[in-house]
């Protein structure tokens, strides 16, 4: 098949990785994948972001950039139109954003299929955490996104209930959660030498991997280290990220800055040999409809994991069987869950066991998720075809 990939992505962090792996994954079933999106991916660091978004999101009011958004859509329409009659794919896969509805009108306007890939329910969370100054035209520019594409693929039970609320009939929603490149994983070093390449020989090691928001609850594990007076733990900080500044400060005042590594933002290539370091992976808190990535490397990696038992999670991870889960309303879960990995070193190996398991037992890679999209389009195709 020909497919085109259709997106609105502007920055280089874990929604890029997605999109790469995905598309690389497709492309590895034989499938030719043009992708039409920004042309910022193409040109920054990971990690980066589109400094000129960041800038008009600063400066402009809501109400503005919203139009803005909304009036990308035409010209993005213009460029997707320009790829389908230049390569004349025989389906469209798009990954959902709020504001753009030019997928779907491409989709009307040259009877391709189309699947859309959701990740998040973007009304509701920019309505949250950035507020929505157009609240009836995001709303409905979302229900239009979901409710029009053939198939719709939220990355969680969770989020797939959302959409089922939004109008999308269940009969349309596939549920298929994020995955790992085993390649990428293969050849991560022992324990022992990637502890030693950091310069943490000897050390117990506590890790998180991610972009370090407030909602993350990173301060906690600064203050487990605080409380716990036991020289020989290390936690291991891998990204960077708005909530940096204070965790640095929160070590320095407790006085376990010795204690605590900030490496700042570590390239693709090189997250594994640093998740390799760790005895103990972190997951301290999630949004709550949420299909980390982060969990799924730790998982391949047999990392032991804490992570909060919140429904999206327990889709994934077993408590004490390839996790040890802790109740996030229950004050004191975390550290007691925590203390109890950092005390018993064969529940480790044996989590550790379970958790890399696990990914072939569920198949979470991208090659599994390439299949399942393989297999809708051609059910779709097929079905016109008839």
């Amino acid at each position: 098949m020909k497919l085109l990939y259709h997106h609105r992505i502007g920055s280089k962090d874990g929604q890029y990785v997605h999109i790469e792996e995905l598309v690389g994954a497709l492309r590895r079933l034989g499938h030719e994948v043009v992708v039409v999106g920004p042309p910022a991916t193409d040109r920054k660091d990971f990690g980066g972001e589109d400094s000129f978004v960041s800038a008009l999101k600063r400066y402009l009011p809501r109400f503005v950039y919203e139009l803005l958004e909304l009036g990308y859509s035409i010209l993005d329409y213009r460029r997707v139109a320009r790829a389908i009659r230049a390569s004349r794919p025989d389906a469209i896969y798009e990954r959902y954003n709020l504001y753009l509805p030019s997928g779907v009108w491409a989709h009307h306007r040259f009877g391709l299929p189309l699947i859309m890939e959701v990740n998040a329910p973007l009304y509701a969370e920019r309505k949250k955490y950035n507020g929505i100054s157009l609240d009836a035209l995001a709303r409905w520019t979302e229900r239009y996104s979901w409710c029009n594409a053939d198939f719709v693929l939220p990355v969680t039970a969770v989020l797939a209930r959302e959409t089922m609320q939004a109008g999308v009939p269940s009969q349309r929603i596939v549920v298929v959660p994020n995955g790992i490149d085993h390649e990428r994983f293969a050849n991560a070093p022992a324990i022992d030498d990637a502890k030693a390449a950091l310069g943490l020989s000897g050390r117990l090691v506590l890790g998180f991997v991610g972009f370090m928001r407030e909602w993350h609850g990173l301060e906690r594990l600064i203050d487990f280290i605080a409380g716990a007076g036991d020289p020989d733990r290390h936690l291991l900080l891998i990204g960077d990220g708005p909530a940096r500044g204070v965790l640095e400060a929160r070590a320095r005042e407790r006085g376990v800055d010795a204690q605590v590594t900030f490496t700042g933002l570590v390239g693709r290539d090189r997250i594994a040999e640093h998740i390799a370091a760790f005895d103990i992976a972190l997951q301290p808190e999630v949004v709550p409809y949420a299909s980390p990535l982060k969990l799924f490397e730790y998982l391949a990696l047999g990392r032991a994991i804490v992570a909060p038992a919140t429904p999206n999670i327990t889709e994934v991870l077993t408590h004490d069987l390839n996790a040890l889960l802790f109740d996030p309303q229950s004050p004191g879960a975390f550290d007691a869950a925590l203390e109890r990995l950092c005390g018993d070193v064969s529940l480790r190996l044996r989590l550790g066991q379970a958790a890399r398991d696990t990914i072939d037992q569920k198949g979470l890679t991208w090659d599994n998720n390439a299949r399942r999209v393989e297999g809708l389009f051609e059910q779709l195709l097929q079905g016109r075809r008839a």
